[in-house]
């Protein structure tokens, strides 16, 4: 939009000298400082394809074969490239498979000046092959290109489907930007176009660290420090509830530590269900916390009862060593798995008297779930 319309082409005009480079620069740095090699690398491909282009467009004769070769090389390996470092990850970096990617990434430049020396000509002419419909076409990239970028953003896709980051979501935007930025041709569109890419990928390395300072990778649900920034902005009245799992050490001991992990999802999941207002946030090991802004003790407490019910009723089912990752179509019978009951105590508090910050709130909430698990375990007990 901005590019279609006269003013704003016009302003953008004056910030492509310097965007670029504040953009790649910077993205690289931030990916160097928090060791993102596939960010780095991502960037960098990204901004030598960019200097190609303003390479091409300011060649003495755009249109000459060499020129052309270059663009057309350039539409085959951009959307390779990415699709390549999409699948990488930071402990293949250092695997055979990584350093196969890295020795092809240098040697792309000697690549595209052997596909443009006479004696190739015909592997040139191969990828501008045109396979269907005849006449003009919509869109300087070539028919086998466009191919590439189908399959370039295909495999992205389903890497994502498989892996579900922040930085495979980001490496598909980047692929559709970098075909507009091809289509587009030359600068200024192009340059705009992929440092739109590059700036999408420096926003995904902000959120992903975000992801990872303040939410719970194993659970999904938002980490202690979300909560003591939660609990640092709330003013009044709240309740807080703290949500243990009986037993949970001698359940790790009999059916292992990844059994354990399962169980810790399955209530961090039944706990995002919880109604009242209810936030969850994983506290710590086999703990949550449940806050409850503008709420008393004695409105969370039918709330926090319920769920613990709910708990109770649902027995936990071991999985098998042979379960498949994915839910099958057919479930076979449960008859043969065994099921292990699961419950969990709880301690709720709020604000009171000698009780003003929150951490004292939190504290007084920890006291009530000790007092709930002496008493019995599976049981809700409040600070009154």
């Amino acid at each position: 939009m901005v590019l279609r319309s006269g003013a704003l082409r016009d302003s953008l005009a004056a910030l492509i000298p310097v965007a670029p480079w504040l953009v790649f620069g910077g993205g690289m740095l931030l990916g160097w400082r928090f060791n993102r090699s596939q960010l780095v690398l991502a960037l960098l491909v990204l901004v030598v394809a960019d200097r190609a282009l303003v390479h091409v467009a300011g060649a003495s004769d755009p249109m000459g074969s060499t020129a052309r070769v270059v663009f057309t090389c350039l539409t085959v390996l951009l959307p390779l490239d990415l699709a390549a470092l999409a699948w990488m990850t930071e402990r293949s970096r250092q695997a055979p498979a990584g350093r196969w990617l890295l020795g092809a990434l240098v040697s792309q430049p000697l690549a595209v000046a052997l596909v443009a020396r006479p004696e190739l000509s015909h592997v040139a002419r191969a990828l501008e092959r045109r396979l269907v419909g005849e006449g003009g076409s919509w869109t300087p990239v070539s028919q086998p290109a466009i191919l590439v970028f189908v399959a370039a953003l295909g495999l992205i896709v389903a890497g994502f489907l498989s892996r579900q980051t922040i930085t495979q979501a980001s490496l598909a935007w980047a692929v559709v930007a970098a075909f507009l930025a091809l289509h587009a041709g030359a600068p200024p569109a192009s340059t705009a176009y992929l440092t739109t890419a590059g700036l999408i990928l420096v926003v995904s390395l902000i959120e992903t660290s975000h992801r990872m300072a303040y939410d719970d990778e194993l659970t999904g649900l938002p980490g202690r420090r979300a909560l003591g920034e939660a609990l640092a902005r709330l003013g009044g009245q709240y309740a807080i509830a703290m949500v243990d799992i009986d037993h949970f050490k001698r359940f790790n001991d009999e059916h292992g530590h990844a059994t354990g992990d399962q169980l810790l999802r399955m209530v961090g999941t039944r706990l995002t269900e919880i109604d009242g207002g209810g936030r969850p946030f994983r506290y710590g090991g086999e703990e949550f916390a449940v806050l409850f802004p503008g709420t008393t003790v004695e409105e969370a407490l039918p709330h926090l009862e319920r769920f613990r019910q709910t708990i109770e009723r649902s027995s936990f089912t071991l999985r098998g060593r042979d379960r498949p990752r994915r839910k099958p179509k057919t479930v076979r019978s449960t008859r043969q798995r065994r099921r292990v009951a699961v419950t969990v105590s709880i301690g709720v508090a709020e604000p009171g008297s000698g009780r003003i910050e929150s951490e004292d709130v939190v504290k007084a909430a920890d006291t009530a779930l000790y007092r709930a698990k002496h008493a019995g375990r599976n049981r809700t007990c409040s600070d009154g």
